[in-house]
């Protein structure tokens, strides 16, 4: 099975082929229409020395601003952008959300969207960029989809740097008797590359080998899927972020305790290559509004959030917050509220769950209304974390006014705040109603005290169990024995306490791609447990999840390429 790993993005991008409108070219928005760098500073009123210049529109920020922010401590109101279950064109999830910032400010409201970072596997894959799209787009983005600031980069040389330590070691005569067998950190590429996802190392013929890890099996994985990424993420600072590095387990030594980065004496240099990419990056959007953009784990198989200092940072500088969760409210959304929330303190003061006519219609296999089951439970999902929630349908060019009323009544008939958004042709413009409606909703809820699906002194097992049931709609869950054995080590080894992070598809609420709706009746697989120390959770797997995916049969690369003036083409 092939995993998509993208933010999902507006599919919409035909809209104008068809006469709909007229978009300003692209070369136009990046010489033209974009603000110096400089200027976005000021709305945020930035001190000049709170900032790094990378670009004429580009910067990295002080991580002084956690101290010595303009305005203090936190005072924005910090708004998660979740969604419905995605098909695989993705429903506008991006493109709301900055939509969302764009219209807040235009109603005079000051307002900073945080994104994750893409990836270059989906922006070769199957996706494209994920930048936003069409006049709700966050810019500079083809230098956002490819190499931007080099935080990638960084994150990948760090995860490689510990891979090379490990072999290392071994080769020089392993003092900390480190079982080959049992080495669990893997290597990264930043890339859909099917064939690596298992290879063996140090290859050496039978009568040549004289030292420990000669022909060890070992796999690369994406570098969104590295624990690297989810620990920048959520580190809260640089000596945090040294603590997390030096507690992470790549294996076991041969009296089955774990071995960890801080014994390789990795922290150090692995922290050196990280210092610059745990700086955000503040970018604005097509209409001039502040964007962070920093991070980019997957929302399938880790938290799926831009970081907590971008957060806590951007509650300092603005009014509201915009924070888009990976994929759909039983993927990012959950992580963010039962790993993120008590991780960082950070809690949220409402929910967007974005949706539109063709996702609905998908889980109901072709029909509309039998769709509605889905869009149901992802409501009661949001409303389950004690979050009030407000429901934005995006708008697609295919949709029919009949079609957008009938999920405009089922809103009514739930009793759930709704608004129409067509940020992708209209940018703040068309989400004026939805920015408006979302400050209602806050208003009218000042005290909201969200809550999480379990509490830290529940027994693992017990955390997967209730997200199951309570999230996914399953029955009960049930572990392999490989999941069993794992589960019992990482006890063993003292980390029963952590919060589960649950990889499973996106596509449906199940562990089953194909299984739409709102299903019930079944039960969660669990095929192994995966332990990422320093991040600070443990890895549950359901059904069959792969960290490396592969690129399709027509690849989105084969459309990229760049004109005669040196700008990229074909990329969104």
């Amino acid at each position: 099975m092939e995993i998509c790993w993208s933010v999902p993005k507006h599919a919409a991008d035909s809209a104008f082929a068809d006469g709909a409108g007229e978009l300003p070219s692209h070369e136009d928005v990046l010489k033209k229409n974009l603000l110096p760098i400089e200027a976005i500073a000021a709305k945020l009123n930035l001190p000049d020395n709170s900032y790094e210049r990378r670009s004429p529109i580009s910067a990295k920020l002080s991580l002084d601003l956690l101290k010595n922010s303009p305005r203090g401590t936190r005072r924005g109101k910090l708004i998660l952008v979740t969604a419905t279950t995605p098909t695989a064109a993705g429903e506008g999830k991006t493109v709301t959300s900055i939509g969302l910032v764009q219209g807040l400010e235009k109603i005079g409201r000051s307002a900073i969207i945080t994104s994750r970072e893409p990836s270059l596997g989906p922006v070769f894959g199957m996706k494209g960029g994920a930048a936003g799209g069409g006049r709700a787009r966050i810019e500079p983005s083809e230098k956002i989809n490819l190499h931007f600031h080099g935080d990638f980069h960084a994150i990948t040389s760090a995860h490689s740097l510990l891979s090379a330590l490990i072999d290392s070691h071994l080769f020089h005569g392993n003092e900390l008797d480190l079982d080959p067998d049992a080495v669990t950190w893997p290597r990264a590429l930043d890339m859909n590359d099917r064939a690596l996802r298992n290879i063996i190392v140090s290859v050496t013929p039978p009568e040549k080998r004289q030292r420990d890890g000669s022909n060890r099996a070992s796999a690369f994985l994406i570098t969104a899927a590295s624990e690297i990424m989810a620990i920048l993420s959520l580190a809260s600072g640089r000596e945090d972020l040294r603590r997390r590095i030096a507690r992470i387990i790549i294996g076991q030594n041969r009296k089955g305790e774990p071995v960890t980065a801080a014994d390789l004496r990795a922290t150090g240099p692995m922290l050196a290559l990280l210092s610059e990419a745990l700086l955000p990056n503040l970018v604005q959007t097509t209409e001039g509004t502040p964007a962070m953009v920093h991070c980019g784990p997957f929302a399938n198989i880790a938290h799926g959030t831009s970081s907590v200092i971008s957060h806590e940072m951007g509650l300092r500088l603005a009014d509201y917050v915009i924070n888009e969760t990976g994929f759909a409210s039983d993927l990012g959304f959950e992580k963010y509220m039962d790993l993120v929330m008590p991780s960082s303190g950070i809690k949220p003061a409402a929910a967007v769950l974005v949706t539109t006519v063709q996702s609905v219609r998908n889980q109901g296999e072709g029909d509309l209304e039998r769709g509605f089951a889905n869009l149901e439970k992802h409501i009661g999902i949001v409303r389950g974390f004690h979050l009030p929630v407000l429901v934005a349908i995006n708008r697609f060019p295919s949709d029919t006014d009949a079609d957008l009323q009938v999920l405009k009544q089922f809103c009514e008939a739930h009793g759930a705040s709704f608004a129409l958004s067509e940020a992708f042709d209209k940018g703040g413009d068309g989400a004026v109603e939805l920015a408006r409606k979302v400050v209602e909703v806050i208003d009218a809820n000042p005290n909201v005290e969200p809550t999480t699906t379990y509490t830290p002194e529940d027994a693992v097992v017990e955390k997967i169990t209730k997200v199951a049931r309570t999230i996914y709609g399953a029955d009960g869950i049930e572990l392999s024995e490989l999941a069993q054995q794992s589960l019992a080590r990482f006890e063993r080894w003292g980390f029963g306490h952590l919060p589960v992070c649950i990889a499973k598809t996106q596509y449906s609420l199940t562990d089953d791609p194909k299984r739409m709706g709102a299903p019930t009746g079944w039960t969660l697989r669990v095929t192994d447990v995966a332990l990422s120390a320093g991040a600070g959770f443990l890895v549950a797997i359901a059904g069959a999840m792969m960290l490396m995916p592969g690129l399709p049969k027509a690849s989105r690369a084969l459309a990229i390429d760049v004109d005669e003036n040196g700008e990229i083409i074909g990329m969104s």
